[in-house]
């Protein structure tokens, strides 16, 4: 019965706020951005890499790609609005071309009028009394359902939003009144933001919802936005080392920044979503979700020394899941932490004990302006991992990991040079430009750094020059490649500043990123798309699938030109044989590799059901059930770890040394150790992938000594 009463309830409040009026300031478009959209389209027809048409069957697409770049979630659209805007669909095409922007600021117009309604809506709402006894559904993620028939529709999926967004914060104990402040709060601030867009950013809107589907990685950014990137990021940077991005709603953290605070602390992973921020050890949390991620970074920076704290949930977590808080020292992220890393370990392998070394690499750096300069003390990293390789050999180190995991790339001369180091002078990588021309990068020093057994790590995001080193090591048999499939990212982008083609310096254009070129391996295939394929595979995390080239409907295809002339440094293919044997026999008895594949199965059961309870009772058991879950992990794994005798199978992997802790300041080191010994449920990090690295690495060693012995008893 409390249900049957509920109902009408709020199909009542529903057409009382429907009539609600909004106070509405329309965008119109610059003149300059009539030529901006001409020169963009003459631009990409006659340089990009990738041949395209801008005709009737792309105008649709256009049309469809720019309004769910407004509205992805299908939250502020009715039906009528969407087949109001299909009269546009074959004309788009010719608007780009001839520069008529129109259609394109009436539907902006229109997305800002639906914003600003839905905003009256849900803080009236707020004042209502709201219960949380039925269990009825909140479908959070709405991308792949049918838009709202009509206004009253709308409002019964936004009434269940606010509920749901109520809910969630009710299980974190806060106050009514709290939830209200913070709620109204909440929805005024993502309405601004709308209400606040100047005529540039939504012509950057509509332009890139062109350019994104000639090819993922071009795109176009408007003045503001190409003259402080630079500047944003650094913002970013300051403070806890991590590049953070933003959906509209929610921001994330894109890029953790290696040897920065957070990475040192260890928590965050890219695409975690921050729901509040909280200064100093203690005090409140201010709620973030809605707000620019300029203000976001604002609240994060802060004097080095001091700490913050972020509530986080995962990306691929939804409202049921409860936030867990992270607390960073903040500092400034300097060169030589963003720099080549090393750890030395141990591994006891049934009578031998193999030294190891791990070259942890975040990124390919170079400091251009030193090289140009002619300074002789440069950084890059060809430089500092041969520093590195030569600490390896004065400690005796017998095999070398190169960690890539999580590399997104950087200086492709660098990815040449750092081949280098580990063979012979011969290619390393080719590129086909647009008109044609290929040009094949050599490395033309015989000299070796290394040239003992080597494995290379790599994981979904590992791209663009990882892929390129990867891939030389594989192709010329220098290494073995562990890890999971690459990006796939083999494209080259230059950015042209638009003023460059226009006459009138008076008019401030904005830039266009375009793909002017593809990377292909030396063995004539492309790290576009399929990226690079490991030669031993791990299980991947839940979520990944979603990540990486393929996941682009228009993304490059693969694709082949002719082979480099090489020599090969090694036939692995026996060897590789047998480690995947010995691996594979590991990975059945490794309790890691068994909570991986539970948390896998757990995932592709959970995945697709993008809906929430609306009951508390319903939402506090699935809170506990998570919370067990994590627990009885907790408990084998301290079980397993406490066995004194291990499986025979798996050798015993101990860290000898790590240069990162040095890196680690005295606050950060303290804030560490009280998080520690605060948190019930702090649960020491695991590298069980690099462990196991390190397992296969010494099995490689093996193998080779075993076939030196034969080669020396055939000699004999």
């Amino acid at each position: 019965m409390k249900r049957i009463r509920y109902i009408p309830l709020i199909g009542l409040l529903i057409g009382q706020m429907a009539v609600a009026k909004v106070n509405f300031e329309s965008i119109k478009p610059s003149p300059k951005h009539k030529e901006e959209s001409q020169l963009v389209v003459k631009l990409v027809e006659k340089l990009h890499y990738k041949a395209s048409e801008l005709d009737d069957d792309f105008s649709q697409k256009i049309l469809d790609k720019y309004i769910s770049t407004l509205d992805p979630n299908k939250m502020y659209f009715l039906g009528e609005d969407i087949l109001a805007f299909n009269r546009w669909k074959n004309e788009i095409d010719d608007d780009l071309k001839s520069g008529n922007l129109k259609p394109a600021y009436e539907i902006f117009n229109t997305f800002k009028q639906r914003v600003l309604k839905q905003k009256e809506y849900a803080k009236n709402l707020l004042e209502t009394e709201l219960t949380f006894n039925a269990d009825e559904k909140y479908q959070w993620d709405r991308e792949k359902t049918a838009w709202a028939i009509d206004q009253k529709e709308l409002n019964e999926i936004w009434a269940k939003k606010v509920k749901n967004d109520y809910l969630t914060l009710k299980l974190l104990n806060k106050e009514p009144e709290k939830i209200k402040e913070t709620l109204d709060k909440r929805y005024t601030v993502m309405a601004k933001r709308i209400e606040d867009l100047k005529s540039d950013s939504v012509f950057q809107y509509f332009i890139n919802s062109y350019l994104t589907l000639v090819e993922p990685h071009t795109g176009y950014m408007e003045p503001v936005s190409s003259e402080n990137f630079e500047i944003n990021m650094k913002l970013s940077l300051e403070g806890i080392g991590a590049v953070l991005g933003n959906d509209g709603e929610y921001t994330s953290i894109q890029t953790i920044v290696k040897g920065g605070p957070a990475d040192l602390e260890g928590s965050l992973k890219s695409g975690d979503k921050v729901l509040a921020v909280g200064q100093d050890e203690e005090g409140t949390f201010e709620d973030v979700v809605g707000w620019s991620i300029e203000d976001v970074v604002k609240l994060i920076r802060g004097e080095k020394g001091s700490t913050v704290r972020l509530q986080i949930i995962g990306e691929d977590d939804g409202p049921e899941t409860m936030p867990h808080t992270v607390n960073i020292v903040r500092d400034k992220v300097k060169l030589e932490q963003q720099a080549a890393q090393h750890q030395i370990y141990e591994v006891k392998n049934g009578k031998h004990t193999r030294k190891i070394g791990v070259i942890d690499l975040p990124t390919f750096y170079l400091d251009f302006a030193g090289l140009q300069s002619g300074d002789p003390d440069y950084r890059s990293t060809t430089k500092d991992v041969k520093k590195i390789l030569d600490k390896f050999k004065e400690q005796g180190v017998q095999g070398v990991i190169v960690d890539l995991r999580n590399n997104g790339g950087g200086s492709l001369y660098e990815a040449v040079q750092l081949s280098g180091l580990f063979i012979d002078k011969g290619p390393v990588v080719q590129t086909k430009f647009s008109y044609g021309k290929i040009d094949v990068k050599k490395d033309v020093d015989p000299r070796l750094a290394w040239n003992g057994p080597m494995v290379v790590m790599v994981n979904k995001l590992s791209a663009s020059a990882s892929e390129i080193f990867a891939a030389a090591m594989q192709d010329y048999g220098r290494a073995v490649i562990v890890g999971n499939q690459t990006y796939g990212k083999g494209t080259v982008q230059n950015v042209m500043p638009l003023n460059d083609y226009y006459n009138d310096p008076e008019v401030e254009m904005g830039q266009l990123k375009m793909t002017m070129g593809q990377f292909f391996r030396i063995n004539g295939g492309s790290t576009q798309n399929r990226g690079v394929i490991p030669d031993i595979t791990f299980p991947q995390s839940p979520g990944f699938e979603e990540y990486g080239e393929s996941a682009y409907d228009n993304a490059l295809p693969w694709n082949s030109i002719s082979s480099s002339e090489y020599t090969l440094f090694d036939d692995l293919s026996d060897e590789i044989s047998e480690l995947r044997k010995r691996y594979q026999a590991r990975s059945d008895v490794n309790f890691e590799f068994d909570f991986l594949k539970n948390e896998i199965a757990l995932y592709e059961q959970e995945k697709d059901d993008h809906t929430v309870s609306l009951s508390a009772k319903v939402r506090e058991q699935k809170i506990e059930e998570r919370k067990q879950r994590k627990e009885e992990r907790k408990k084998k794994r301290a079980e397993m770890l406490a066995n004194v005798e291990a499986h025979p199978l798996l050798g015993e992997v101990s860290l000898v040394y790590d240069s990162k802790e040095a890196l680690k300041s005295d606050d950060t080191i303290e804030a560490e150790q009280k998080a520690i010994e605060e948190d019930e449920d702090y649960e020491e990090f695991v590298d069980f992938r690099l462990h196991e690295t390190a397992r296969i690495l010494s099995d490689f060693i093996d193998l080779k000594m075993e076939n030196l012995i034969a080669k020396a008893a055939n000699n004999d």
